[in-house]
């Protein structure tokens, strides 16, 4: 099992950024293919962005491509997402997602476990 704990959420004003963090313990993380969602209220939970094992290889929403960057440092056990050039529609809690199964997953239902989520608001 995984534990998952997101931090860095906050209030921006659009056009600024943040950086969000994703803590994992448990088992190596090394193991876990990694994804970020977000749901703002009312909507469904969507997909932000995914990452391989390794983080070489990563996908992104259309709606977020050129603007976030997702990472991860093994060694660290911790992922990150880079928000840039926010927009008040990206204003919604995000979580960060863990499952053992392979590759580059954009579905929530492929995703074992879950943090708590962050709230990130941007203003306009």
């Amino acid at each position: 099992q995984v534990q998952l704990v997101e931090s860095g959420g906050g209030l921006v004003q659009a056009g600024g950024s943040l950086r969000l963090s994703c803590a994992a313990s448990g088992r190596a993380f090394s193991l876990y293919a990694m994804g970020w969602f977000r749901q703002a209220p009312g909507e469904e939970r969507e997909f932000v962005a995914a990452l391989s094992r390794s983080g070489a290889a990563t996908y992104y929403a259309d709606s977020v491509k050129g603007r976030f960057t997702a990472s991860r440092d093994n060694a660290k056990n911790t992922m990150y997402l880079q928000m840039n050039s926010l927009k008040p529609e990206d204003t919604a809690v995000y979580y960060c997602a863990a499952t053992m199964r392979v590759g580059i997953l954009r579905q929530a239902y492929d995703y074992n476990y879950w943090g708590q989520g962050t709230q990130v608001t941007v203003s306009s």
